[in-house]
């Protein structure tokens, strides 16, 4: 766990930008072999937003960019360095955050991606956080997006019913009263288990081939009950460990934003921890797993929901492929 020194990080606005098109557990079921009452007993998912022709990551991540600017209350040519996390970028040369540079008019910003699995946003907040409290940034945006709908397979009911596409975004400042403050941050992996979750084709180890596309390899591929045993086993502790570094315990935290995989591993974490399941920001029932999306999407409905107040705490933590996590402390 690292505190955050040199000067002080704030959360200046939020934005987001989910696409329009909604599939749910019923149109799901048209098309492959589930249903409503399957998918919602094993994950607590009743629909998911779906990128449809002409939108893009980079689309996605370019309007809720504009929504946190607007939030934030600045312009694009204050903004210093454009960081996305994403695992499913429209890309992988260029990386989404060049283009969204462009696309927002950021002309003497950088742009860069951040592949991390779905902490990929935390890993890009913490990123931002160095380099403001350095001073080597003013202004940073930051972005989780996904359009994962089009690496999945959409015969396979395991990985296909639980992922959904959008973009959250926030800029990140030096912090100022009555603003959220950053203030402590941690990042961790343990790549023995970098099998559980991939996307094995397409690229350097698989390159496409007739017989990768054959046998699937340019899908998401995810073990998801070794996942569920990982988090549980892994997320409640390193969590309690956190809270200790930071001279605080679990209880002490007002609102928790988790990654939002999957309800079941949000209550195993919540009664491990003793956290009572509404200081929990829940909105996987509406749009899925959106992986790097989704700590930021939840970040701003807290924020546009008064449930993250002044003099209170908030904890971010998401986990996902590597298997890489973290966490992040905001005081209001």
């Amino acid at each position: 766990m690292s505190t955050v020194v040199g000067r002080p990080v704030g959360i200046l606005g939020t934005g987001i930008c989910i696409p329009d098109r909604v599939m749910t557990n019923y149109d799901l079921a048209e098309i492959v072999e589930t249903s409503h009452e399957w998918i919602m007993e094993r994950s607590g998912i009743s629909s998911r937003h779906i990128v449809s022709a002409g939108e893009s990551n980079a689309s996605l991540t370019a309007e809720a960019s504009r929504n946190a600017m607007n939030d934030a209350g600045i312009t694009p040519d204050e903004v210093d360095m454009v960081i996305v996390g994403t695992n499913s970028p429209d890309t992988l040369l260029p990386g989404v955050g060049p283009t969204v540079q462009h696309l927002i008019g950021a002309g003497r910003a950088g742009g860069m991606d951040i592949q991390a699995g779905c902490p990929g946003a935390l890993y890009g907040m913490v990123t931002a956080a160095g380099g403001i409290a350095s001073g080597i940034w003013d202004k940073v945006i930051v972005s989780g997006s996904e359009a994962l709908s089009r690496l999945l397979d959409w015969s396979h009911r395991s990985t296909c019913v639980l992922f959904g596409d959008g973009a959250g975004a926030c800029v990140m400042g030096e912090w100022r009263p009555g603003m959220m403050k950053v203030t402590h941050v941690d990042l961790m992996a343990d790549g023995s288990k970098h099998e559980l979750i991939s996307l094995p084709g397409g690229l350097a180890a698989e390159p496409a081939t007739e017989e990768t596309v054959r046998r699937g390899r340019h899908f998401l591929k995810m073990d998801g009950a070794e996942v569920f045993k990982f988090v549980n086993r892994k997320i409640p502790s390193y969590i309690e460990n956190f809270c200790s570094s930071c001279g605080i315990t679990t209880k002490d935290i007002d609102c928790w934003i988790f990654h939002q995989a999957n309800i079941r591993i949000l209550e195993g974490i919540s009664r491990r921890l003793s956290i009572p399941m509404e200081r929990l920001v829940i909105n996987l029932d509406k749009y899925g797993n959106t992986s790097a999306a989704s700590i930021m999407i939840g970040l701003h409905e807290a924020r546009a929901e008064g449930r993250i107040q002044a003099g209170q705490r908030t904890l971010v933590s998401s986990f996902g492929a590597g298997m890489t996590y973290g966490a992040l402390l905001i005081e209001s």
